[in-house]
């Protein structure tokens, strides 16, 4: 554990450097709050041991301005108050300006350790909270199969995107992309099959994508890709990309034999002027109305939906 140690007193601080260094802990010092302030502005550490009296800065002072900025710095900052103030009133001070815990001087070694580890177990349960709460929002968004975004999350994605372009007048296109006769796979290979092409699939529309764009499982075999910046033409291009990098990959199966899948596409955009702006709803209405053609001519291909009619 990384611990920051704040005192004035250089001969203190080389105790409790000494202490905790041999405890296995990674030390740094600083002589008073200010210093130890803008240490931390630089590097982040979670337990401090502060004394309370110091020039500059005291340590009260030095807790009130870590609290303050808690929203910042990554994750919870476990603060061990040192002192020679040994009153109720003063522990009841030092607490409730945002100490943890509270030591006096002179302190006892097996103490200062015993509250140290203390700090320690509180971190490390609240970084196993954080990743365990991390972990669920990231199942909360993804889709169990692919990986991808899942429905809910791309729409709300596409929604912010198009929320944005309205504000800045910039086009958004959407790619709403579907595996051709997935039922055949499904039937033919049986669902696990189905789901490692779905996953092949998946790899390739993110392999395709840009940094700033969004792909999300839309439902059953559909994906829809969302590109903002993009316009109709630019959209297009991406769309026979992707068509073809999906003709083009192919999955080995148990038995040696490989399985490839083709897709159909409907592309759309929005305008570029806000008085034309259509809704996420609408969009969407007209990438499925020319993912409708692509599959009635022939499937494989990729239609465009422009001037209220889809066109390949």
């Amino acid at each position: 554990m990384k611990i920051l140690i704040v005192d004035d007193d250089p001969a203190l601080r080389r105790i409790l450097v000494t202490q905790l260094a041999r405890a296995g802990h990674e030390v740094r010092e600083a002589a008073d709050g200010q210093s130890a302030w803008e240490l931390l502005q630089r590097e982040p550490i979670r337990l401090i041991v502060t004394d309370w009296m110091m020039p500059v800065m005291d340590g009260p002072e030095l807790i009130r301005r870590v609290r303050g900025a808690t929203v910042d710095m990554s994750g919870y900052t476990y603060i061990i108050l040192l002192t020679a103030k040994a009153s109720k009133s003063d522990v009841v001070t030092g607490l409730e300006s945002g100490a943890d815990d509270y030591l006096t001087k002179p302190f006892d070694p097996r103490e200062l350790r015993a509250r140290v580890a203390i700090g320690e177990r509180i971190i490390t349960l609240e970084i196993g909270l954080t990743e365990a709460h991390r972990q669920m929002e990231i199942l909360a968004m993804h889709d169990s199969v692919t990986n991808l975004l899942n429905q809910r999350a791309i729409h709300e994605h596409a929604e912010a995107e198009l929320n944005r372009a309205r504000r800045h007048f910039f086009r958004v296109s959407l790619l709403l992309v579907d595996i051709d006769h997935f039922k055949v796979v499904n039937d033919r290979h049986g669902h696990l099959v189905g789901n490692q092409a779905l996953r092949m699939v998946a790899d390739v529309l993110a392999q395709n994508r840009r940094p700033y764009d969004w792909v999300g499982r839309w439902g059953g075999e559909e994906f829809l890709i969302v590109l903002p910046r993009t316009t109709l033409e630019e959209a297009n291009r991406v769309a026979e990309r992707v068509r073809a990098s999906v003709a083009a990959a192919e999955l080995t199966l148990a038995d040696g034999s490989r399985l490839s899948v083709q897709a159909s596409l409907g592309v759309t955009s929005s305008t570029g002027s806000p008085a034309g702006f259509p809704s996420l709803e609408v969009l969407l209405q007209q990438a499925d109305e020319a993912l409708y053609r692509a599959k009635a001519k022939g499937r494989n291909r990729v239609c465009v939906y422009e001037d209220g009619a889809s066109k390949t």
